[in-house]
């Protein structure tokens, strides 16, 4: 994406994280902030980095020029008014109807740069929930997701990170992408509109697909497959869990062998997946009473060696020690004193991504960028300090 101009007024996870995306595929981001605080994540800690930074935002804010407007002030909202004419992207996630007052929504950003991708994020559409915020936590709650998530009978649990927004991002870039792609066939650019609320329902997949076929809710089932068994966790020595993914007869049957008990696949209760699904509670039994016999480390290896997916459970610092450990090259570095990040999941053999640099400190960039914004179009955007 060398010599793609994007401007992000996106705050807090979702659109920077896309904004990142796309920085991390050579885009030139450029990072809009109010003056003074920043973007809300600049504040959402401990864990702060040694530079007192918000651990949060820069998760989700890495190689972005840093740049503060005050829309409110008719010379910085005529500057964001120049930078939208001049970028290929726009993302932002301001309520809907609240950038016209600006001459920032689609109508005038469309008139004055007709190439321009928009991309607008929302809660909830620009429907009849417009006036709705989006927070990620309540959309997991209205959304279906923490109705499925937790122990049956027990309290509706959200997932351990704010999925949704993450979920949403990857949604922004995806359509992002494609509408550069249109633009590169036909010199149009056009209004991308994603919501946490579609981008949740449309990763519920399996689940959903299930309730419109049955007309059911689906429930929480823990760690349980409500398809397939036995894929949850299981009891190992001592109590420790074990994950087990079995996912056809064949691994259930290597899975049978590799615990010595292979009479078990040929058990009319778990020779195939539905018997296994619908007698699931023997099936545990059955399986947890050889499994006691040595740690999750012991059965992954034995079980590894005999093509059953499996794995210990894994705290976040062992799940980076493993993708290391497998050449995943998982962290990378994003500059000299500054805390290294999680690399980006994309390999492409022919472009690869850029080498990130750390996110931008508070208006980092603005002097720099408020010269070329007021210059003329040919004049080239200043390098990154």
């Amino acid at each position: 994406m060398d010599g793609i101009l994007v401007a992000d007024f996106s705050r807090v996870l979702a659109g920077p994280l896309a904004a990142a995306t796309l920085a991390d595929l050579g885009a030139d981001v450029i990072k809009v902030e109010r003056p003074g605080a920043g973007d809300d994540t600049r504040a959402w800690g401990p864990p702060f980095t040694a530079d007192g930074t918000a651990a949060y935002f820069d998760a989700a804010n890495r190689s972005k020029r840093g740049l503060t407007l005050d829309l409110g002030d008719p010379d910085d909202a005529a500057a964001a008014r120049e930078l939208a004419r001049r970028a290929d992207v726009l993302i932002e996630n301001f309520r809907p109807g609240s950038l016209a007052r600006y001459g920032l929504d689609h109508a005038a950003t469309r008139a004055a740069n007709p190439g321009l991708v928009h991309c607008t994020i929302t809660g909830f559409g620009s429907g009849p929930g417009a006036r709705l915020p989006g927070y990620d936590f309540v959309v997991q709650a209205v959304g279906g997701l923490m109705s499925i998530t937790g122990e049956p009978g027990g309290t509706p649990l959200k997932a351990g990170v704010a999925l949704v927004d993450v979920l949403t991002a990857k949604d922004a870039a995806t359509g992002i992408l494609a509408a550069l792609h249109h633009r590169q066939r036909t010199g149009h650019g056009q209004l991308v509109e994603v919501n946490l609320l579609s981008s949740l329902l449309g990763s519920l997949v399996n689940q959903a697909s299930g309730h419109l076929a049955t007309g059911r809710d689906p429930e929480p089932m823990g760690n349980r497959h409500p398809s397939i068994a036995p894929y949850e966790t299981l009891a190992c020595r001592d109590g420790q869990l074990l994950a087990v993914a079995v996912g056809n007869d064949r691994q259930f049957r290597a899975l049978a062998e590799a615990l010595g008990a292979p009479e078990l696949a040929e058990d009319a209760r778990f020779a195939r997946n539905r018997d296994r699904v619908q007698n699931r509670t023997d099936l545990i039994k059955a399986l947890e009473n050889r499994l006691a016999a040595d740690t999750p480390q012991g059965w992954t290896e034995r079980l590894s060696a005999a093509s059953v997916p499996c794995g210990p459970v894994n705290t976040l610092s062992q799940a980076l020690e493993l993708a290391a450990r497998l050449g995943l090259d998982p962290v990378t570095p994003v500059g000299e004193g500054r805390v290294p990040q999680v690399a980006s999941p994309l390999r492409l053999s022919g472009t690869p991504v850029t080498q990130p640099v750390a996110p931008p400190r508070l208006d980092e960039d603005g002097i720099p960028l408020r010269t070329w914004l007021a210059g003329p179009d040919d004049c080239p955007l200043p390098s990154r300090l």
